[in-house]
């Protein structure tokens, strides 16, 4: 391998923050847009606040009681109708 004098390597930026600063100097003043993000209806809501963002702690109480003490039941039919209604919504806006 050969090596090169010294006065040649001075130009180069040492790290790779160095070489993002020089990158970003060079170019436009605003990124491009890389990703387009959409939300959920539920997820919209809650960003535009119809959600008033309280909750109920007697009802948290009442879960995590329930949860120690072993009496906590899951509704498995009522968890997988709503992973099917997520799915057939994310399925219907693929097609639009």
């Amino acid at each position: 391998m050969k090596i090169g004098p010294l006065e040649n390597k001075s130009t180069l930026p040492t790290s790779g923050a160095d070489r993002k600063v020089a990158a970003g100097s060079a170019g436009a003043s605003k990124p491009e847009p890389s990703a387009k993000v959409e939300l959920s209806e539920a997820a919209s809501a809650l960003a535009n606040g119809v959600a008033d963002g309280t909750f109920d702690a007697s009802k948290v109480e009442r879960i995590a009681r329930a949860i120690r003490e072993g009496q906590y039941q899951i509704n498995p039919e009522a968890i997988a109708d709503q992973l099917l209604a997520n799915a057939r919504e994310l399925l219907a806006r693929k097609a639009d």
